[in-house]
């Protein structure tokens, strides 16, 4: 799908002619990749600016974890993480920052610190007034799909297109272009089973039924340990390159990656291979 994101700022992301990599910043004790490596901001602001020099063309900021056993955060303990690393980014470079975060008050404070992109991994349901929050921006919304609970008996790709598409419904009332939202079916530990995330990586074209760009998020996740049986998830970087490349073989516009030195080197394989006559 070609599409076009338009930031804050007037600047636009064109999605379609390859696909774009966001590069992933955990200001976390508990992530479940690299928890406590970039807790103290001055590392978290060098860690991303690395990133972008790496090739990233957006840097996704979070503040609490996403992991199965994470402890939730107050706003004000979140903002008090992501606040000076958005602001530390944003201060030395002019890459997209996203902000991961499902509260209407961490991604007000953070699009005004100078952050672009709303990332919800909650998909506008948990607060919906985050997507009131990108629409008077006129920022991008990333809608991701979630699940408090595991079934292996549904039909998850039939589950995640009626939450997503609840989603769009919520983004779209509250004045959101269609335009400016990105749909992520949430691969991994969200509300689902290795199978369940496998066979949506499988399907993943699917999703282009939601008229939305999409997003895939494999880097390092556990599904990837179980099909390898590494369950150190810096040990899965190749896994994540093979499971990555797949996916924008199926449609993916925006892959969100922690290894964006190897990625970028892999898309450029991809990409050759491609053109060659």
């Amino acid at each position: 799908m070609t599409a076009t994101l338009t930031l804050p700022d007037g600047r636009r992301l064109d999605l379609g002619a390859r696909p774009l990599l966001m590069g992933v910043v955990n200001v976390t004790p508990d992530s479940f990749s690299d928890g406590g490596l970039f807790a103290d901001p001055a590392v978290a602001v060098a860690h991303g600016l690395t990133l972008a020099r790496q090739g990233a063309d957006i840097v996704d900021v979070g503040g609490e974890s996403t992991r199965p056993d994470h402890t939730r955060l107050d706003a004000a303990t979140e903002l008090a993480r992501v606040m000076p690393v958005i602001a530390g980014i944003a201060a030395q470079s002019d890459i997209p920052i996203s902000i991961d975060t499902y509260k209407a008050e961490v991604a007000e404070a953070a699009l005004k610190a100078g952050a672009a992109i709303v990332n919800d991994v909650w998909g506008a349901q948990r607060e919906p007034a985050i997507a009131g929050v990108a629409a008077r921006h006129g920022a991008p919304i990333i809608l991701m799909h979630n699940r408090e609970e595991v079934d292996p008996d549904i039909d998850i790709l039939a589950e995640v297109l009626r939450f997503l598409e609840r989603s769009i419904a919520i983004a779209l009332d509250a004045g959101v272009p269609r335009s400016q939202i990105v749909v992520d079916p949430g691969i991994g530990r969200f509300g689902k089973t290795a199978e369940q995330s496998l066979l949506l990586m499988r399907e993943l074209r699917r999703l282009g039924e939601l008229g939305c760009p999409v997003l895939l998020g494999a880097s390092r996740k556990s599904v990837l340990g179980h099909v390898i049986g590494k369950s150190v998830p810096a040990e899965r970087v190749a896994a994540s390159i093979a499971a990555h490349l797949y996916g924008v073989t199926q449609g993916a516009a925006i892959i969100r990656a922690h290894d964006v030195d190897e990625h970028v080197d892999a898309l450029k394989i991809w990409a050759a291979i491609g053109a060659a006559q």
